[in-house]
């Protein structure tokens, strides 16, 4: 089982309202730079908060949602500190109710 860290926020807030594009692709330059694999996912309306245990977070959380999730605490930590809106949390998977951490419910 892999620990797959995130934040979750409303779509509004994270796409539109944030300058959050420029967020990523300065993340996504710097590990280009290091030789890094990516090792975070935006995903839209993520699965993952289908599950049971995810139910609370789920209510807070204005939907659309979005997610970004990765794989290093560290990330996730240093947004949800930039970031004044979000949910942050973790969870492990694949399990029973977490089948594919990545998975998106949009079609």
């Amino acid at each position: 089982m892999t620990t797959y860290h995130y934040i979750l926020a409303s779509q509004k807030f994270l796409l539109e309202e944030e300058p959050f594009a420029e967020v990523l692709k300065e993340r996504v330059r710097d590990y280009q730079e290091k030789n890094k694999e990516i090792d975070f996912w935006l995903v839209k309306q993520p699965a993952f908060i289908e599950a049971p245990e995810l139910a609370s977070v789920k209510a807070k959380c204005p939907q659309p949602c979005v997610a970004v999730i990765s794989t290093s605490s560290q990330f996730i930590i240093w947004l949800k500190l930039r970031l004044e809106y979000v949910f942050a949390g973790q969870f492990e998977a694949p399990c029973d109710n977490i089948p594919d951490a990545l998975a998106s419910n949009e079609a």
